[in-house]
């Protein structure tokens, strides 16, 4: 359903949009990925860009949704926005839903927990008894849910809640349960004594990327080695071809935040890179009530091979991961109880806005180890995801600070150009070039680096005029080229070779660059700004004689 709606966008919206396909997933589904600009303004990869991906992690489900809520709002609104034309006309967005096909499948039509599959679908030996994904969860009741197990027990560790009887609780210190706890639904496939020990996969696609990956032993869910998730690779193979991406926006969920880089305590963001990512997500907690803006590593937990990681410190762009759904919309206050909020707060929410449907009744079932039990408790669509009736507002604040952020990736222009008479058949040509944006054109890691070219600002310079009678006939030269952040030139910086062309390392955010040239001749003269990440702008000026 959604590649469907993906090809229907594409069909109506070709002078917008591109959908293409960068290879097969392990299921053979397509790994889609939407170029969405206006392409009369100029072509995809001559503009600042933003990538943005879902679905990562498959269980998380509404991280697919919202990218495909942007795409279609950002094709939709093109013509009736005048902030969403603009957009197009000078950005581009790169687009990719489902990074882990297989397992989204997985989790709509096979029994499952809110929390699985969040691993790919590739057969791993996690038990590693010679056999491959042989005992993963049954669905003993035939509900489609792959929900608790308990069996009565005098002794035993839990008891219903209080007031929510279909809630397991843990008994305090000294209290006698009623039930003992057994997992999750499941049977002992394999005959070794144990229970759902070996189900699908059983890796983790957010700890494949090759920046401060580490092995499995120290980071668990990594895979054999970076990018040998075949998923992952192909997308990272259709981004480094991207020299533009400059920003970028992975989505989760869940517990409300907006989450920056480094996610390993041994890595480090550089201090103007933070900056930009301060004001970003600050603007973005306001846009999304309820969500923290936070740091991985120091305010969450440590990651090794996360893509935002290597998307900053390997592609230079500016990158959040957004833990969509917060308890903070139960009740238009804040929850305690971490990403999922209390369960008073859950199951008053389920009581009384969702009617009771994210639980099912406890039901009795014989199971071949344990004999008669009971399964039951919270279904596979609530925590994780928000009610339908919930969904649209979030996707559509996600997107607007995703847009936000794409609004502020860097937009360049030649404010001015001045020429002065030096005589002797010379020319001072000065350039005053202008970033409107809060993005610079390069991030610092970018610098750091040499993940891409320096900037160009480059003059041209027509050939001389046939009456021309104080210098000899010939195309006009570039004597000298210097570039400085202040209009007097105090301590430019001159670059000696090639000063036609001059290189800039880049132009920060609200700010501008002063370049000048000395030229043996006369003009017509355009400027002309070409950057990688920061987008092309130019100027014409006439000679002045």
């Amino acid at each position: 359903e959604a590649t469907e709606l993906l090809k229907q966008l594409a069909e109506a919206y070709p002078q917008l949009c591109k959908l293409q396909s960068v290879g097969k997933s392990y299921g053979k589904r397509d790994l889609w990925v939407m170029t969405i600009t206006n392409f009369e303004s100029g072509p995809a990869n001559h503009k600042p860009a933003m990538w943005i991906d879902g679905g990562i992690h498959a269980n998380e489900i509404q991280s697919v949704e919202v990218v495909l809520y942007t795409a279609w709002y950002l094709l939709e609104m093109a013509d009736q926005s005048e902030t969403i034309a603009e957009l197009l006309d000078t950005r581009t967005f790169y687009l990719c839903p489902m990074l882990s096909p297989d397992a989204r499948d997985a989790h709509f039509y096979q029994p499952n927990t809110t929390h699985t599959p969040r691993t790919g679908l590739r057969p791993v030996d996690d038990d590693r008894d010679g056999l491959v994904d042989e005992d993963g969860p049954d669905d003993l009741n035939g509900d489609g849910h792959i929900t608790q197990m308990r069996v009565r027990d005098p002794n035993g560790t839990h008891k219903p809640h209080d007031k929510y009887p279909n809630v397991m609780v843990r008994v305090e210190p000294g209290e006698r349960g009623t039930y003992r706890m057994l997992g999750e639904e499941g049977i002992d496939n394999d005959d070794d004594g144990k229970v759902n020990e070996d189900g699908d996969g059983s890796y983790d696609p957010n700890r494949d990327w090759p920046w401060m990956w580490q092995p499995r032993y120290v980071q668990r869910g990594a895979h054999h080695y970076p990018l040998s998730i075949m998923e992952n690779r192909l997308v990272a193979e259709f981004i480094m071809k991207q020299k533009n991406i400059i920003g970028g926006q992975s989505y989760h969920n869940a517990g409300g935040m907006l989450l920056r880089g480094p996610g390993a305590k041994s890595d480090r963001f550089e201090r103007e890179d933070i900056e930009v990512y301060d004001r970003l997500g600050k603007q973005g907690a306001e846009i999304l009530p309820g969500y923290r803006y936070l740091n991985i590593a120091n305010d969450l937990y440590e990651v090794h091979g996360g893509s935002i990681d290597w998307l900053h410190q390997m592609h230079g762009a500016y990158t959040f991961t957004n833990e969509m759904f917060t308890p903070f919309n139960f009740f238009r206050q804040h929850s305690e109880g971490g990403f999922f909020g209390s369960v008073d707060d859950q199951q008053r929410f389920n009581k009384y806005l969702l009617l009771s449907d994210a639980t099912v009744e406890w039901e009795e079932v014989e199971h071949p180890t344990y004999g008669k039990i009971e399964v039951g408790g919270m279904k596979k669509n609530w925590l994780r995801q928000p009610p339908a009736f919930l969904i649209e507002e979030e996707l559509h604040r996600n997107m607007a600070f995703t847009l936000y952020h794409a609004s502020e990736l860097p937009q360049v222009e030649i404010e001015s150009v001045e020429v002065r008479d030096l005589g002797d058949g010379l020319r001072e040509v000065t350039a005053v070039v202008r970033n409107n944006k809060l993005t610079p054109t390069h991030s610092r890691a970018d610098l750091k680096h040499k993940i891409t070219r320096p900037d160009w600002v480059t003059l041209h310079v027509a050939e001389f005029a046939e009456n021309s009678e104080a210098l000899p006939k010939g195309k006009p030269k570039v004597l000298l080229g210097m570039y400085s952040d202040e209009p007097f030139f105090t301590s430019p910086k001159e670059q000696k070779r090639k000063p036609q062309r001059m290189e800039i390392p880049r132009i920060d955010g609200h700010s501008v660059v002063y370049v000048r040239w000395i030229v043996q001749g006369e003009g017509p003269f355009t400027v002309e700004f070409d950057s990688v990440k920061g987008g092309r702008a130019e100027k014409d000026v006439a000679a002045i004689r």
